[in-house]
């Protein structure tokens, strides 16, 4: 599956180089859960426009993923990276005018253009990752990227959530009471609490762009073969006649929409069952605690012990379980059961990656670029959450229904959305990976 002029022990130095590049997108991504209460406050959003942030930063896969494979044929691995870091950098310095301007659609550009950056870390790091070794152990090298990213996340989350909601309880409180030039001050000073984060992170990233152009990662190329048809040994000739690829890109959406799901909703839906935010900015953190144990699991279980389509087969199921007990619980027990997705979600990215760039040959990094792609499904299903959850709360509130009452319901009840995530996910695991080929034989 991969040519490398590397060892298994040479494989340890580029490993480390790429898990401190998921490090980093990981402590970018995952402050999401922090911004999003953050955002809706400071510029008085519903819940679906506040769930845009999340939209801003994953929709720029769709658009950029293509263009970043483009850009990394051209460049290389080793100066895309580099410029990736850059892009992300100059997206966090586009928070200092928006925080200046409190302007909504400024804070989403400089996601976007953060997540620009994120796009071009994917498309090379996750490829490669992957081919760097045996394609049965894959997941299980993802599964140590994994562990840096969600651990970087939960840090993310406290510093951010501990930086930016602060006091946010107290100051919602006078909003209520105080006059609109009040309101205004009040606001923009809390605006302002992003300054000094965004520009400490835009130094570093500058930093690690600088120093990432001299790190020895070797070259790595999944093999130029023709890739085969394995019902007629025919070989293929377009990404389209892969019908596992095109379930393995539609699996990683609705995969990708459940995880930011249950990382970046979680602070909120403890605010909505009247979790003061002091306590709520730390749920995100449990939620990725929660894959980091699990991604732990898979690093010591797979492929020795536990196979990879298992693995993946085993995570949709207890999703599809925890999904159903959200729904059916409240109070704390419910927020415990989102951030137990954390363990269904852990190990079905390690999974989906092999199990869908098997047999790829040549087309192998088009399909990257399409499955890096499919994480636009975090720009769509949040929001789509965000957006029942205001239906259901407005429909509760119409029918007489007291309004706290009426958004704790509503914001559990919506999350009824991830069951057939779940079940799509589980049906890849258990007979989509299978389909090499459109042929019935």
């Amino acid at each position: 599956m991969a040519k490398s002029q590397t060892s298994p022990n040479t494989n340890l130095v580029p490993i480390a180089i790429i898990a401190s590049l998921f490090f980093i997108f990981g402590f970018v991504t995952w402050i999401n859960g922090a911004l999003i209460p953050f955002m809706k406050t400071i510029n008085e959003l519903t819940d679906a426009q506040s769930y845009l942030v999340a939209s801003a930063s994953y929709i720029s896969f769709v658009v950029m993923a293509l263009p970043a494979s483009y850009i990394l044929n051209k460049i290389g691995y080793r100066k895309g990276m580099s410029l990736g870091l850059i892009i992300m950098a100059i997206g966090a310095l586009v928070f200092i005018p928006a925080a200046e301007a409190r302007t909504y659609w400024i804070f989403l550009i400089g996601i976007f253009i953060q997540g620009t950056g994120m796009t071009l870390l994917q498309t090379a790091s996750n490829p490669y990752i992957t081919i760097l070794g045996p394609i049965e152990s894959g997941a299980k090298r993802i599964a140590i990227m994994g562990i840096a990213n969600k651990i970087a996340g939960a840090l993310g989350s406290f510093i951010f959530g501990a930086l930016l909601l602060s006091g946010i309880d107290k100051v919602k409180e006078q909003l209520e009471t105080a006059s609109a030039e009040e309101k205004g001050v009040l606001l923009d000073t809390m605006a302002d609490s992003v300054f000094m984060p965004y520009l400490i992170m835009a130094i570093v990233l500058i930093v690690l762009g600088v120093l990432i152009r001299k790190a020895p990662l070797p070259h790595v190329e999944a093999e130029e073969t023709e890739a085969e048809d394995t019902t007629n040994t025919t070989a293929k000739t377009s990404i389209f006649q892969f019908p596992h690829l095109w379930l393995g890109v539609l699996t990683l959406f609705v995969y990708v929409g459940a995880e930011v799901i249950a990382g970046d909703t979680i602070i909120a839906y403890g605010i909505s069952l009247g979790f003061p935010a002091a306590d709520a900015k730390f749920f995100t953190t449990l939620t990725l605690l929660a894959m980091v144990f699990t991604y732990a699991l898979g690093v010591f279980l797979i492929p020795k012990y536990l196979k990879q389509g298992t693995a993946l087969r085993i995570s949709a199921a207890l999703g599809i379980i925890f999904s159903i007990c959200i729904l059916l619980t409240t109070g704390f027990t419910s927020v415990l059961f989102v951030a137990a997705l954390g363990i269904s979600n852990a190990l079905v990215w390690p999974a989906v990656w092999p199990l869908t760039l098997d047999g790829l040959g040549k087309f192998t990094k088009t399909a990257s670029a399409l499955l890096i792609m499919a994480i636009s499904g975090g720009a769509i299903i949040p929001p789509l959450y965000g957006r029942i959850v205001d239906l259901n709360k407005h429909e509760l509130i119409a029918n007489g229904t007291q309004k706290a009452e009426a958004i704790a319901t509503a914001s559990t009840s919506s999350y009824w959305i991830l069951i057939p995530c779940y079940a799509f996910i589980l049906f890849f695991a258990i007979w989509g990976h299978k389909y090499k080929s459109w042929s019935k034989k």
